[in-house]
């Protein structure tokens, strides 16, 4: 059936299923324990962070609005059995204070950098979903010696990656979209105050809404093994991202020439946010290329 996406109708269907999607991971099982957590003082905020596991280390970074739990909640007891994994929750998110720092990528890379100084990391894996995602590029982009492999889920390193539609609904967003919705109650759960819950949106809003390209030269100068992963529909436009492959040396023909050391993995039938429900396709390609 066809469906006019404009404005906030393009909205609607993405936070039912973003709901959906809440529902369903807070009913799966009880919650891993962190065998660490706590808050990390960096660039003039305090940033909220939890430790699973031993080995390598993982930094996992949320998309925007989520927490630790609603995003990477079904992955962390799995990725942990092998890995020291970092999950963090960004400025405003989750646990992390509000703050009326002027929300930046440049501000948030910089602080997961913070992060892995305060807890002793000169260098990790990096992974990142969405809003993640595009933070896991500027940290590559930023701090290029402190991330071993990085990989992409559903996101991109600048806003015309995304479709049309896409960038056009960011701008529509209202604070009022997410009024008592599970976002709000995943809100009170956790954040230090609850009161904050307005300006965070706006704040919120105000970013998404800000056009950001990181630069087609300082993908090119990854070195770095680079894995994305993206649904086939989650929105993202596929001749950009086919770009993007290829500024990381991948889209080439692998019978005449060496296979790229980064990879490119579309899921079918997916859209952003069910891309995530995905648990053991998201966790097979992970523990492939994280090996």
């Amino acid at each position: 059936m066809k469906r006019v996406f404009n404005g906030s109708n393009v909205l609607k269907p993405v936070l039912i299923i973003a709901m959906l999607f809440f529902t369903v991971f807070q009913s799966k099982g009880q919650r891993l324990k962190p065998a660490e957590s706590g808050y990390a003082p960096v660039n003039g905020i305090k940033v909220y962070y939890e430790v699973y596991g031993e080995g390598r280390p993982l930094v996992l970074l949320h998309g925007a609005f989520y927490t630790i739990e609603m995003n990477w909640g079904q992955l962390i007891p799995e990725l942990s059995k092998t890995r020291k994994v970092i999950a963090i929750e960004m400025q405003g998110h989750g646990h992390t204070p509000f703050s009326g720092r002027k929300l930046d990528l440049a501000s948030l890379a910089s602080d997961v950098a913070g992060v892995m100084d305060y807890l002793k990391v000169d260098s990790a894996d990096v992974a990142g979903y969405s809003m993640g995602g595009s933070v896991a590029y500027q940290v590559a982009v930023q701090s290029p010696k402190r991330v071993r492999k990085l990989v992409i889920i559903s996101s991109t390193y600048k806003s015309t990656g995304w479709r049309p539609e896409v960038t056009n609904a960011f701008k529509s967003f209202k604070p009022e979209f997410f009024m008592n919705t599970p976002f709000e109650t995943a809100y009170d759960a956790v954040a230090p105050d609850k009161t904050k819950w307005t300006k965070f949106l706006e704040q919120m809003l105000a970013f998404v809404g800000t056009p950001f390209d990181m630069g087609d030269s300082n993908i090119a100068k990854m070195t770095m093994p680079v894995l994305i992963i993206s649904g086939d529909n989650d929105g993202l436009d596929k001749v950009e991202l086919m770009k993007t492959y290829q500024l990381l040396g991948g889209g080439v023909a692998a019978d005449l020439q060496p296979m790229p050391k980064s990879h490119l993995a579309i899921v079918p039938s997916q859209g952003h946010v069910s891309l995530m429900m995905q648990t053991n396709i998201i966790l097979g390609y992970l523990d492939d290329f994280l090996k």
